[in-house]
């Protein structure tokens, strides 16, 4: 009977599936090793940036989706979360308020050593799903250093394609002009009024310009001062035209996007197999 008993409250003991957490600030110790089986060792790793959006968004939009996304997606498929991460590129807000841009170096170390730390904590899969206009191009080629050296984990860049049914609904709600809809405009602010109405103050959303101020003719070049020149309110787009149906329509389908690349991440054992066959290759050449 004392043997039965004592089986009974181990058993009450241990996390079941459906009330693990899946962010990694949230669980504890003990059911570490249950995460990272039912993960099958994959950690998603969100990252945005703190940067004026406009005159009526909140500084910190790009996380607050890109944290929404992930937590919705693995909700439907288990995968730990990292906790917020904002420290990216964004050299080009730092004359607004709010902006937290740190050194490039610091940048790039910081993502490297957050990576290995995942790894080290038994992950061998890391997706990263970004949510900052100004990241793709470090994150690609942060993505391709990783082949620098050896490593016992692979880094995934969450990039989905687009599909035609979304886009024809997306294209159907829209009422700005898509071509400039780039920062803090009708999607974005869209995407706002779904998550968090609470933060977006719609009533100033009109009070700056988001046209493009064509204040550089340089065709066929790229300078880093480009967005300025263009953007000097950091608001590119009509942000007063969004609505909260947009924004739905957009999420949805950004979980769903990230849902289906994480049963592909899950599933995904050619990744680490080829990383390791390469860098084996690697080390013989010269021998």
């Amino acid at each position: 009977m004392k043997t039965a008993l004592l089986w009974l409250a181990a058993a009450a003991a241990v996390t079941t599936s459906s009330d693990l957490p899946f962010r990694w600030d949230e669980l504890v110790a003990s059911d570490w090793p249950a995460a990272l089986e039912r993960s099958s060792r994959t950690c998603i790793l969100p990252i945005g940036i703190l940067e004026k959006h406009g005159p009526h968004a909140p500084i910190g939009s790009d996380l607050i989706q890109v944290r929404e996304i992930s937590a919705r997606a693995a909700r439907r498929e288990y995968a730990v979360v990292f906790p917020d991460y904002f420290y990216g590129q964004i050299n080009e807000a730092r004359e607004h308020p709010g902006a937290f841009s740190l050194p490039p170096q610091v940048v790039w170390d910081l993502l490297q050593g957050t990576c290995d730390e995942i790894a080290r904590n038994g992950f061998d899969k890391i997706v990263i799903v970004n949510g900052h206009g100004g990241n793709p191009q470090l994150l690609r080629y942060f993505i391709q250093t990783q082949l620098g050296k050896r490593r016992d984990y692979v880094v995934y860049l969450h990039d989905p394609v687009s599909d035609p049914a979304v886009d024809e609904k997306v294209k159907q709600l829209h009422k700005s002009d898509p071509a400039g809809d780039m920062h803090a405009g009708e999607r974005e602010t869209a995407t706002l009024l779904y998550l968090r109405p609470e933060l977006v103050k719609m009533d100033r959303a009109t009070s700056e310009s988001g046209e493009n101020q064509k204040r550089l003719a340089t065709p066929g070049l790229y300078n880093a001062i480009w967005w300025y020149a263009g953007f000097p309110n950091h608001y590119a787009g009509e942000g007063a035209k969004a609505t909260r149906e947009l924004g739905q329509v957009l999420t949805d389908a950004r979980v769903e996007a990230l849902v289906s690349a994480l049963k592909v991440v899950k599933a995904d054992t050619q990744s680490l197999a080829l990383q390791k066959e390469y860098f084996d290759r690697v080390e013989k050449v010269g021998r």
